[in-house]
């Protein structure tokens, strides 16, 4: 009845339309948390591997440790991905996708990196898994016209983040 009522008055007052590219203001659209997410996934098989030789394997002091740190390992590979699935389905345009034409594929890679981290506890999957979302960073940034440089996180496993130069 309302949506009637509301076509009715369209109809004499002639409403402006409203148009929306995007489900939030593009402005808050930031690779930073997948990066983080992704760097988190690294600590996690770090501190899963440091287990390996000095806590008994049937202590259950051992299994409530390592559980806790796959469980946060996938909570982050996933977060990583969702953050990039956004960022590349809401965000990325046509003439972002015209510039950057590999950034398909790089989203592509990032999912199975996703899911490879997630299924293992494979360091050098993980770094790679880190690496790719930085290269998608700097795309991100670019189409935003900030220029990017890299850094070390200031925690561990201080692998190298890209961060905008601003």
């Amino acid at each position: 009845m309302i949506y009637h009522l509301l076509e009715k008055l369209d109809q004499k007052l002639h409403f402006g339309r409203v148009k929306a590219h995007c489900d939030i203001p593009c402005g808050i659209y930031d690779p930073i948390i997948a990066q983080i997410a992704a760097l988190t996934v690294v600590r996690m098989i770090d501190l899963m591997t440091g287990l390996e030789g000095g806590e008994k394997k049937d202590a259950l002091e051992y299994h409530n440790t390592i559980s806790r740190y796959i469980a946060v390992k996938e909570e982050h590979a996933e977060k990583a991905k969702h953050e990039i699935r956004v960022i590349w389905g809401d965000y990325l345009k046509a003439q972002h996708l015209e510039k950057h034409p590999n950034a398909h594929e790089l989203v592509h890679k990032i999912m199975q990196l996703g899911s490879k981290v997630r299924q293992s506890a494979n360091r050098e999957t993980a770094l790679e898994f880190v690496e790719s979302i930085n290269q998608f960073a700097e795309i991100f940034w670019e189409t935003k016209g900030i220029t990017t440089k890299r850094a070390k996180a200031p925690y561990a496993p201080n692998l190298e983040l890209v961060y905008p130069n601003l």
